[in-house]
């Protein structure tokens, strides 16, 4: 048996972050702050301000922060990954990121990093593998009441977490979900083809 590199865009994905903490634990100066957060206010005129919107999913608060991310990345990515392909998985966390930065640089006041959004797209992404057309399953709801309401409920409390990323995150997962589980017959993804 031989190990293989068997989700290229999760792996590679994990290498990423994985390599940004590391960067960060041992650098002078703010390396994840620098490149890896979205700000509010946007700076228009700075070039950084538009790469931050898509790569704070690759920079993390802590180690701690980092692993809990990618356990459920690595748990869920590979299956969405066969299932939807890779190309498309990585339009979905490019989409999902770029979704999320900007709704934390003008809607929100607080900074953004981590791949919390691109994990509950997965969660959310995940509990809808089986959807057909004209139907809506029910672990689906439950996912949502769960995941989606306890974040709901938790975004009044006053911590350090964007509560918000996770929902858009979450909204990001359902809206992919309903577009490329259309229930043909092959199970090829509808949409990004």
């Amino acid at each position: 048996m031989k190990i293989t590199y068997n989700s290229p865009v999760v792996l590679t994905f994990t290498l990423i972050c994985t390599v940004v903490m590391l960067v960060d634990s041992y650098s002078i100066g703010g390396f994840t702050q620098a490149l890896f957060t979205v700000y509010p206010q946007m700076d228009y005129t700075d070039p950084l301000s538009y790469f931050r919107m898509v790569s704070h999913i690759a920079g993390h608060a802590s180690w701690g922060h980092l692993v809990g991310n990618l356990t459920l990345i690595l748990l869920l990515g590979p299956m969405l990954e066969e299932k939807y392909s890779s190309r498309n998985l990585l339009i979905m966390i490019l989409i999902t990121a770029l979704v999320t930065g900007i709704l934390s640089a003008t809607v929100f006041s607080s900074g953004l990093l981590g791949a919390s959004g691109v994990v509950f797209m997965f969660i959310i992404l995940s509990s809808l593998t089986n959807f057909r057309s004209g139907q809506i399953p029910l672990t689906f709801l439950l996912v949502v009441i769960l995941f989606l309401g306890n974040e709901f409920v938790s975004s009044f409390a006053a911590d350090n977490i964007a509560q918000f990323a996770h929902i858009a995150g979450g909204i990001c997962g359902s809206v992919f979900g309903y577009l490329v589980g259309n229930g043909n017959a092959n199970n090829k993804p509808a949409i990004f083809s």
